[in-house]
């Protein structure tokens, strides 16, 4: 019995595999994002004013565009929550907390998985 649980094990990676393989890229980077929804990512977002870097947020799970309530079209904008940063020093000093935050889409901003 014991040896059937490594090949049952075996088999069904071996079919996710096969699985994951036949689906398109855009399929793969769905199911990425599905994931990563599920678990969080442990993001930063800058936002600039011109070349300068005005507002940092760390610890960001995932940025969400907005929908309106009726017509359920996406808004101008894209919210999460995430610790405001207020030194830019990136790193999350006493004092500093998880807050919500908006950042509209005629911003210059970048989203990226923090390097530390």
């Amino acid at each position: 019995m014991l040896a059937a649980i490594p090949f049952r094990a075996l088999a069904a990676a071996a079919a996710a595999t096969l699985l994951l393989a036949a689906c398109t890229q855009e399929q793969q980077n769905k199911l990425g994002r599905g994931i990563q929804n599920w678990t969080g990512t442990n993001g930063v977002i800058e936002v600039y004013a011109g070349e300068k870097l005005v507002r940092r947020w760390l610890q960001v799970d995932k940025v969400s565009t907005a929908m309106g309530t009726s017509d359920n079209a996406p808004r101008a904008y894209r919210f999460g929550y995430g610790v405001l940063d207020e030194n830019l020093n990136f790193t999350v000093d006493p004092g500093e907390k998880k807050v919500y935050f908006e950042v509209s889409d005629y911003s210059t901003y970048v989203f990226f998985e923090s390097p530390r």
